[in-house]
This record gives structure tokens, sequence and C-alpha cells, in this order.
């Protein structure tokens, strides 16, 4: 069994794939900015560190699951972070959904400070994760994904090696960015046919059994249609905004077309600028209202 530093175990995503590692038999230390919301994983044997530093000291693996950009700056680098630790050849494992440039960026500093990183964002709900059927999207060398296999195992049912570093990330923001287009499409289907008198309890249901069905789109019209947006949140208007932000800029990085992501980032900001950021993704639609 390994030793693994867990960085973000506080997350709804990162403690139910620390509690997974656990459940494993692997020695987990976890690091959350607010130690508090690491409790769950500390009652279920964890090790609390005080800084990203000392979770990742000795550790075979350190796993990182993050909101964005400036948080894995912040648990990654300087005299606190995980690479200032002493762990000569220990993975370095990103599993949040950050910009591909930053990825880039971190993989060098792990090489310079010896760690093997590994681009590893992941797709699936809260559920998904503490059941460990989380899908991983990976890259990094295929003889690194077969050392770190074993350790990737317990947290999903589904490994895609997409090619080498940033490969992973390249496609997590492609597909989060699809999402984000059909959630901004959805919202504004439904207010139209609110508009033109329809029922919406019976367009939600025979919008999910029709061809423009997809997950998101029968995941987000049933939100959309319930309303309570600020109950059983499994991602946030401010989370969602970033992933559809850093797509984009990943279309126009690659020279790709971005209309339509361009369009979903304006509409999904709405929340966010009404200050209803920490709500779910699907508060939206509430705003079409206005």
């Amino acid at each position: 069994m390994a030793t693994i530093a867990f960085l973000g175990a506080g997350s709804r995503m990162g403690s139910g794939m620390a509690a997974r590692l656990l459940a494993a038999g692997h020695e987990v230390r976890v690091f959350n900015r607010s130690a508090a919301k690491a409790a769950k994983a500390v009652a279920a044997g964890a090790v609390l560190a005080d800084s990203p530093r000392a979770a990742a000291e000795g550790a075979e693996a350190v796993f990182s699951m993050v909101a964005d950009d400036a948080a894995s700056h912040a648990v990654w680098l300087g005299d606190t972070g995980a690479l200032a630790a002493a762990a000569p050849g220990a993975f370095a494992v990103e599993c949040s959904t950050l910009s591909r440039s930053w990825v880039l960026e971190l993989a060098e500093h792990a090489a310079a400070q010896g760690f093997r990183y590994v681009d590893c964002p992941v797709t699936g709900l809260p559920d998904a994760a503490a059941a460990g059927r989380l899908t991983l999207f990976v890259g990094a060398g295929a003889d690194r994904l077969e050392q770190l296999r074993p350790l990737l195992e317990p947290l999903c049912d589904n490994i895609v090696h997409f090619g080498g570093i940033g490969a992973g990330t390249s496609y997590k923001l492609i597909q989060n960015l699809m999402g984000s287009i059909q959630i901004a499409a959805t919202a504004e289907a439904l207010r139209t046919a609110e508009l033109a008198g329809l029922d919406l309890a019976t367009v939600v249901d025979t919008l999910g059994r029709g061809g423009a069905a997809s997950p998101s789109v029968i995941r987000a019209s049933r939100r959309m249609l319930d309303g309570h947006y600020d109950r059983n949140i499994a991602f946030t208007a401010a989370l969602r905004l970033k992933d559809t932000r850093v797509g984009v800029e990943l279309a126009d990085s690659v020279g790709g077309p971005a209309a339509l992501g361009r369009a979903a980032r304006d509409l999904l900001a709405r929340p966010v600028d009404a200050g209803r950021g920490e709500l779910d993704e699907t508060a939206l639609f509430d705003l079409l209202h206005d």
C-alpha cells in the first residue's frame, strides 16, 4: 500500500476520491484550505496536514482536486506547496479542471522538483466519485500511466489515455464546453416554451425522450423545472462559468471555432454577475425571466 497526499479533500469531489483511496488500504494525508471541510476524510482515517508540503512529504503520489488555476498554483507552488516536499520520484496527479496553459507550466515545475507529473482531469458527479465510478482523462506517457494505474483504479471505472501531458485537460475542456453550450441552450429552450404557453413539466418530459436529449440536457432541464438552485448542488454556477471561460481560451489558443462557446459563456456569466455564483449552474434559467 502507498502513502498518498490528497489536496482539496474538502471539496465534494475530493472528499469522495480521498475516501476511495482510504478504502483501498492506502495511507492518506489530506490538506484543505478550510480544514473543517476535510473532517469527513479525517473521520474515515485520513491524517490532516497543516500544509500541502506537509501532506506531500515522503508520499509516493500527490493528488489534487481544487477549483481553478489560482487554487492549483497555491497548493503546488511556494515554500508550503506540495512541490517543496522531499518526495523524490513521487507522482504529481492534477485532477482539477484547469487551463491547458497552466497545466503545461505546472508539469514543468513538477519535473524540475523531481516529481512525475500526470495530467488527470476527471468526469462524473460527486456520487460517482464516492462510488469509484469516475472516468479519468489522462495525459502522460504510456509507461508513466501504467506505473500509476494501480493508484488510479480505486477512483474510476474507466481510464482514457489521450496522449502526452496536456492532452487529458484539452479533452476535458472540450467536453465541458459542450456541456456549457447544452445547459445554455436548455435554459433558452425552456424559457421560450414558457413564453409560448407550453406546460414546462410536459416539455421537460418530452425533451428527455427526444432526439435532442443528452445527460446534460436531461439533468439541466429537470433542475430548471424544479427551481431549487440552493439544494443538492453538484456544480456551481461559478465553476461552470470558469470551465466555459477556459474552454473558450483553449479553442482560441489552437485557432478553433468558439462562437457557441462564447455565447454560452456570456449567458452563464449572468448568475455570477448577479451574485448567485454559489447556486447550482442551472440558476441561469431564472435570470432569463428578468
